[in-house]
């Protein structure tokens, strides 16, 4: 079994996708009520040709809890609970938190701009 990566070892895409992440804006971040975020989990899979990569979800949670219930399998996404390393804050600590129906598009429109800038492997955002 290959051992976790190291917490300093990064994919060399992930200036790219923090530039592409800070393009997108919520219209409703820290408007009265807003409670929902976006996260993004990083990925690694030994297995994969392109190891890294990317999970993004939205939560009415904190994305902290979020990630851990992946973790235990709880209404967990697959890869997220597989290969989920650790949460990348940075990418959305510009979003959050916003209202729900905002959450919801903005997760599928950071998916679709981390895939538009060539991130090899993405889940989730639907």
């Amino acid at each position: 079994m290959t051992p976790p990566p190291s917490p300093l070892e990064v994919p060399d895409w992930l200036p790219r996708a923090l530039a592409a992440a800070r393009t997108l804006r919520a219209t409703t971040r820290g408007a009265a009520g807003a409670k929902h975020s976006v996260y993004v989990i990083l990925l690694h899979d030994p297995a994969r040709r392109q190891p890294w990569g990317l999970y993004v979800g939205q939560t009415a949670r904190d994305p902290d809890w979020r990630f851990d219930q992946h973790k235990a399998g709880y209404k967990a996404s697959g890869p997220a609970r597989r290969f989920g390393q650790r949460l990348l804050p940075e990418l959305v600590a510009h979003l959050n938190p916003m209202r729900g129906w905002e959450s919801l598009d903005l997760e599928a429109a950071l998916a679709e701009t981390l895939r538009a800038v060539a991130i090899p492997w993405i889940e989730g955002g639907h």
